[in-house]
């Protein structure tokens, strides 16, 4: 089992930043594939970006290349997503997940641990 626990949601401005993190526990971290996905009321969960065991490899919805960043420290089994420039359809609750299986990484499925999530509001 892996768990894992999500901070540094809130409330912005449009134009603002936010710096999520996401601290896991349980399994060791550092082999596992770990995502962030956002969902709004009434809609599906959303890929946000995705990053590999080593770092190396990072990659991002359309809708966030350029602003978001997604980052990982192993030695503190926690990752990040650094978002600047929000905008108000940013606006979601934020979860982090992880996987260490093989599949898509934009979809949800794919992914066999889930954090409890962190609200980000972004006014206009």
């Amino acid at each position: 089992q892996v768990q894992l626990v999500e901070s540094g949601g809130g409330l912005v401005q449009a134009g603002g930043s936010l710096r999520l993190s996401c601290a896991a526990s349980g399994r060791p971290f550092s082999t596992y594939v770990m995502g962030w996905f956002r969902q709004v009321p009434g809609k599906e969960r959303d890929f946000v970006a995705r990053i590999t065991w080593g770092g190396a490899i990072t990659n991002y919805a359309d809708s966030v290349k350029g602003r978001f960043t997604i980052s990982r420290d192993n030695a503190k089994n926690t990752v990040y997503l650094q978002m600047n420039s929000l905008k108000p359809d940013d606006t979601a609750v934020y979860y982090c997940a992880v996987t260490n299986l093989k599949g898509d990484f934009g979809l949800p499925l794919t992914y066999q641990y889930w954090g409890q999530g962190t609200q980000v509001t972004v006014s206009s």
